[in-house]
């Protein structure tokens, strides 16, 4: 009998009790984790779904209208070709021409420019590569920089001065250039997340 509880009996209680302190080691470490990430970013909401788009129709925004800024005319200006139709870019600004006159707008996705905005900085989210300038995405393709739409999660630190505030089902969220964001906390350091991208209809 005495052969048998050490050969079985002790080396079974070894391992259950190995087994149960490694079990609640990681328990424990899991817990630390999820402190940690508290700690790290902070978000009140994340409403929007898993889908990055959002109907026009669903966004209201604060101001009823947007101040609509035009100049006579755009010195040095490049002209931007999308979809058929010539846009200008000069100091920073992307512009259309209505009437003679060049009224400033937000880039649309697809939009190349060969030289990045002053002042751009670099991003890095998931495995893409972003350079952020004044509220607008671009990727390096080959000589070129092309605007797009960030992936959702992305965080950037500021905001243009001329973002505006909108609502979604009551929650408040900010926008610039039809890209929507949350303010989160990151290290005690106020930054927006990109919630999701507007659809217009």
């Amino acid at each position: 009998m005495k052969v048998f509880i050490k050969a079985y009996v002790l080396p079974s209680l070894f391992l259950a009790f190995v087994s149960s302190s490694v079990l609640a080691q990681t328990r424990r470490a899991n817990a630390t984790k999820k402190v940690e990430a508290t700690r790290t970013v902070t978000t009140t909401r994340k409403t929007l779904g898993t889908s990055n788009s959002v109907s026009s129709s669903k966004v209201t925004y604060k101001k009823p209208t947007r101040k609509v800024v035009s100049v006579r005319a755009v010195p040095h200006k490049t002209v931007v070709k999308h979809k058929g139709q010539n846009y200008y870019y000069a100091n920073n600004t992307f512009y259309t021409q209505v009437r003679g006159r060049y009224i400033v707008i937000a880039p649309k996705v697809g939009f190349r420019i060969k030289t990045l905005p002053v002042g751009y900085n670099r991003i890095r989210h998931n495995a893409h590569n972003y350079y952020h300038a004044q509220g607008i995405f671009y990727i390096q393709i080959n000589n070129e920089y092309e605007v797009v739409d960030p992936e959702i999660g992305t965080v950037v630190y500021e905001l243009p001065d001329d973002y505006e505030k909108v609502t979604i089902d009551e929650l408040t969220y900010y926008e610039y250039a039809n890209i929507l964001y949350e303010k989160v906390q990151i290290d005690g350091t106020r930054a927006y997340e990109v919630v999701g991208i507007i659809e217009m209809e």
